[in-house]
């Protein structure tokens, strides 16, 4: 890649998360509520990203052979517990990343 292409390439990132950034400001401004429909995803895409990012993460799961998929059922049952217990997503999500890698290495 050329500097010249780099240069736009940086640019239209910088661009794009700009206009993600900024766009709702424009769109809703704070004299008229927040639509209902906008208000039920902030609720309810959360969910959503975790639970598809959990069939991603286990989609190639072997739990017919090798480990039979314990590193993996180990690791969802600590970030299980952890959000029960402290209910801080980046805790959860740290300490299940850290459980598998211990269990991968170590263990299994």
């Amino acid at each position: 890649m050329t500097l010249e292409q780099q240069v736009i390439t940086i640019g239209l990132c910088v661009l794009g998360t700009m206009a993600t950034r900024f766009l709702p400001f424009l769109f809703f401004s704070s004299r008229k509520p927040t639509p209902e429909y906008v208000r039920y995803l902030g609720k309810a895409l959360p969910s959503a990203v975790f639970a598809m990012l959990v069939v991603y993460c286990l989609k190639d799961v072997q739990f017919t052979g090798g480990s039979h998929g314990l590193p993996e059922l180990i690791s969802i049952g600590a970030v299980v517990g952890l959000h029960c217990w402290r209910r801080q997503m980046m805790l959860s999500i740290a300490g299940g990343t850290v459980c598998y890698m211990l269990l991968v290495q170590a263990v299994f």
